[in-house]
């Protein structure tokens, strides 16, 4: 039984939401979260709107204290508890597709909940999509950041890599505003379920980028390790599976065709001319021809990547994301 029907069966009305709605995930990092309701919430109240918050609760080891929470202009506070870990980028598909399907709004915010993605740029962004004149999708577009030199060093060579692989730049992260209509389109876009940003911009999403500088974290250490940011990047990547796979099978066939052009010239050398060692041919000959037979495996491989890429089954959030939901649960809050 989903949320939805739960709420119905107990005779409980449904929360009077905002017409937007802040999702962010947690796994463990209640404390944080804590932190970042109350800044979100100063600003809202700053700017005199609203919001409702659905906090995604990522199959975290404890179910976290969030009692004694007092808002003035979070309208409702939601927690999504999903049946298993999924790691940020997957709970958050799992979130959009859940809210497609189950809550109306007129935009969903989606920022990460440890304060670097900055409460008070979540106004721009809604300003940002209210000034446009069609919807878009807004995402918040790196401009500064505030981690070490060690991890923007490996953020650009992830970035390079990134660009030569696919041919585009990429720049954002979660941080980003989904209209609507725009979150319909969204939730049938498999690719997203690798990872969010990349999957937007292989679909060709329309969207806009809004300049923003990145925050601190608010407490605690972050939970990412290398390992983690190297799994992420890849997760990137493989969204664009078929163009990587295949600007790397051109590649290969191409030092395929230089290959053959050496071996055309040792065959020339060595019959046409004087210059040739005594046995040098064909030890130069055997080396190229073992070369010639690993680039064609190589090609081999990157083509059968390529055209299993486009048969293999996908997730499908609109249709799959329920496999995952638990249940949806109203936090009562105090006002203030």
């Amino acid at each position: 039984m989903n949320a939805v029907d739960q709420e119905q069966s107990e005779g409980r009305q449904a929360p009077q939401r905002s017409e937007l709605l802040i999702v962010t995930p947690v796994y463990n990092d209640w404390q944080v979260l804590r932190l970042l309701l109350q800044q979100l919430d100063a600003e809202l109240t700053r700017a005199n709107r609203s919001a409702s918050v659905i906090v995604v609760d990522d199959g975290s080891e404890t179910a976290g204290d969030l009692s004694g929470l007092t808002f003035s202009a979070i309208r409702t506070f939601e927690v999504l508890r999903l049946r298993r870990n999924l790691g940020h980028q997957r709970a958050i598909v799992v979130a959009l597709a859940y809210i497609e399907g189950n809550v109306p709004c007129a935009a969903v915010v989606v920022m990460d909940a440890d304060g670097e993605d900055r409460p008070s740029d979540v106004l721009r962004l809604v300003d940002e999509w209210r000034s446009a004149k069609i919807d878009r999708l807004v995402f918040a577009l790196r401009s500064r950041r505030s981690e070490g030199l060690a991890f923007q060093g490996f953020y650009a060579l992830y970035r390079v890599l990134f660009k030569l692989g696919t041919g585009q730049a990429i720049r954002v992260g979660n941080f980003s505003l989904v209209p609507q209509p725009v979150l319909r389109r969204l939730v049938a876009v498999s690719e997203i379920w690798n990872h969010y940003a990349s999957g937007v911009q292989r679909a060709k999403v329309p969207c806009v980028y809004l300049a923003t500088d990145r925050g601190k974290r608010l407490a605690g250490r972050s939970q990412m390790n290398f390992v983690s940011l190297v799994t992420h990047g890849m997760s990137a990547m493989s969204v664009h599976a078929e163009t990587i796979g295949t600007r790397l099978l051109v590649l290969a066939l191409s030092f395929a065709g230089i290959v053959l052009l050496a071996m055309g010239g040792v065959v020339g050398v060595r019959l046409l001319t004087t210059l040739a060692i005594p046995g040098w041919a064909t030890t130069a000959f055997g080396i190229l021809a073992l070369m010639l037979v690993q680039i064609l495996v190589i090609a081999l491989f990157f083509a059968g990547t390529v055209l299993h890429g486009r048969n293999a089954y996908t997730f499908l959030p609109s249709r799959d994301y329920a496999h995952f939901v638990d249940i949806l649960e109203n936090v009562d809050v105090g006002r203030r």
